[in-house]
């Protein structure tokens, strides 16, 4: 079995896998309010501005992958119109559940699909968009999800992957101060849960950053690859044009 990292601890990949969604099963129904609380509302803006950025039109096809509470794939329906489509999918059950019920009590009924992002069920050339929000970092094999999106994708069709990446230096202690003291006891006053926030902040150290996920995106079959840091780095947004 190979080795892989949860957090600082190196695991074999499927114990990841399975602590992983323990992790979100967890906290799927603190999910929202906790996100408001850890970033002070700003992860609306940082979505709002991936929505801009996939400048979807009516008639387009979306996936929107780990897309836990639904916020992407509202927001997403709302651009492409009765004749175009949005998938959404994630691989915890206990995630898609809570956001498939705030789509629908928000009257939008869309696609809802539990899949691995390494293994997408959707035919070759399918989409004209594919989005993925603080979702690759839980992937294992991130060079196989990558792949996959690529696929999936139109020519000339666009990846953008919303995900915490690594801050600006001048704030990195500050950043380090909050993630490790303050973020999981945020977690576990409002989720109960302190441990899950502690693997968010850990999680966040082992992702790659922008440069190197740049190079990956490019390494997966992405012509052209581009990000916009948001928050001094704490987030950027990576847009893949494949080819």
């Amino acid at each position: 079995m190979s080795s892989t990292h949860f957090g600082f601890e190196t695991v074999d990949e499927a114990e990841k896998a399975r602590r992983v969604r323990g992790v979100f099963d967890s906290v799927a129904s603190k999910y929202d309010v906790m996100n408001d609380l850890m970033s002070a509302g700003l992860h609306r803006v940082w979505k709002a501005c991936t929505v801009t950025v996939a400048n979807l039109k009516e008639g387009d096809r979306a996936l929107d992958i780990a897309g836990g509470t639904g916020d992407l794939a509202l927001a997403f329906s709302k651009k492409v119109g009765k004749t175009g489509q949005v998938v959404h999918t994630d691989i915890n059950e206990a995630m898609l559940r809570v956001g498939r019920d705030r789509l629908i009590d928000a009257g939008v009924v869309l696609p809802t699909v539990v899949c691995d992002a390494e293994k997408l069920p959707f035919p070759d050339r399918h989409f004209d968009l594919v989005s993925v929000a603080f979702g690759l970092r839980n992937m294992t094999h991130k060079d196989q999800a990558l792949a996959e999106m690529c696929r999936v994708l139109k020519p000339g069709g666009k990846l953008l992957v919303l995900e915490f990446s690594k801050v600006a230096p001048p704030l990195a202690k500050a950043y380090d101060w909050y993630s490790f003291k303050i973020l999981p006891q945020l977690g576990k006053l409002v989720a109960g849960d302190a441990d899950s926030y502690r693997y968010l902040a850990e999680s966040i150290r082992m992702h790659p950053g922008q440069e190197e996920l740049k190079a990956m995106m490019k390494k997966a079959g992405f012509g052209h690859v581009d990000f916009h840091n948001m928050a001094g780095g704490v987030v950027a947004l990576h847009v893949g044009i494949k080819c």
